[in-house]
């Protein structure tokens, strides 16, 4: 069963692109990936497929409910959790997640006591005096507290240390393991690589691509570190260069002999060649234009 399907999805703001014919297929159980910069379209995405805002085109459905006409049980199924933490002032944190769970009309006391604890969240202080990544902590419980099948996850990690991002996907991948979906929408692309099977790339509204993760980390390029003298000026196939200790390192996807022939003619004292990771693979799909995004 798909526990997201979109067919042409398209939102315009005016005059403005929002998304633009997105075609996506996410199975139940996946752990999906949303790969895109910011601006490129990836919280339209998500607050059309949680009716938030209508779409100008296009349909959608979450678990087979349409998100226009279905949008309360579908909302029942789903943990949404937003890029930006926003609660009302003035109110602890403990009553902040009972006013989450009494709007789904669930009791999640238990669930959240063990999320808090795992999280490391006081619940005890008022919202207002949080941090940024105790808000964000406060928002995980929301999303996750009341157990959900499809949990909808915008950049989730942001404000997060690092033992605390460890945390947290350890505990998604608990749940994934349960079945239930995970949508990962992040411009963090080691985030993506190590969580999710699939992914789709969006750029500037619109899907560019949509494979296994493995798949999407595959290219003919090769990441190439020289340290020395070389000339590599006019040589095809080099992009996201940038200077290193003593040398030069280098995405290259031309003509390795070439490479070679050039790299003799300098005076070389250490040379790599290894696999790019999806963070540098992402620089193929948006290249120069998205690096400005």
């Amino acid at each position: 069963m798909e526990a997201i399907k979109t067919v042409g999805l398209t939102k315009y703001y005016g005059s403005s692109r929002g998304i633009i014919e997105l075609n996506l297929s996410v199975e139940a159980g996946e752990c999906f990936g949303f790969i895109g910069p910011n601006g490129a379209g990836k919280s339209t995405t998500i607050r059309t497929l949680l009716g938030l805002i209508s779409p100008t085109a296009g349909s959608a459905q979450i678990f087979g409910k349409d998100i226009g006409k279905e949008k309360e049980a579908i909302l029942q199924e789903v943990g949404y959790l937003p890029s930006e933490a926003l609660f009302y002032p003035g109110m602890k944190v403990r009553d902040i997640l009972k006013f989450s769970a009494d709007l789904r009309r669930k009791d999640c006391a238990e669930e959240a006591r063990a999320l808090s604890d795992r999280l490391q969240l006081d619940t005890s202080r008022k919202v207002d005096e949080l941090s940024f990544g105790n808000r964000k902590k406060a928002a995980i419980v929301c999303a996750l507290q009341s157990d959900p099948a499809l949990l909808i996850l915008d950049e989730p990690t942001g404000g997060l240390d690092p033992l605390m991002q460890r945390e947290f996907f350890d505990i998604l991948r608990e749940r994934n393991r349960k079945g239930v979906t995970v949508f990962l929408s992040s411009h963090v692309l080691s985030e993506v690589q190590r969580n999710c099977t699939r992914a789709a790339v969006i750029r500037e509204g619109k899907i560019i691509a949509c494979d296994s993760v493995d798949a999407l980390a595959k290219t003919n390029a090769k990441r190439i570190s020289v340290r020395g003298r070389v000339d590599l000026e006019g040589l095809d196939g080099i992009r996201d260069r940038k200077a290193v200790e003593n040398g030069v390192s280098f995405l290259y996807s031309g003509d390795m002999n070439r490479l070679i022939q050039r790299l003799s003619e300098g005076e070389i004292s250490d040379l790599s060649v290894s696999e790019p990771d999806l963070e540098e693979i992402f620089l193929h799909y948006y290249g120069k234009e998205g690096d400005r995004a």
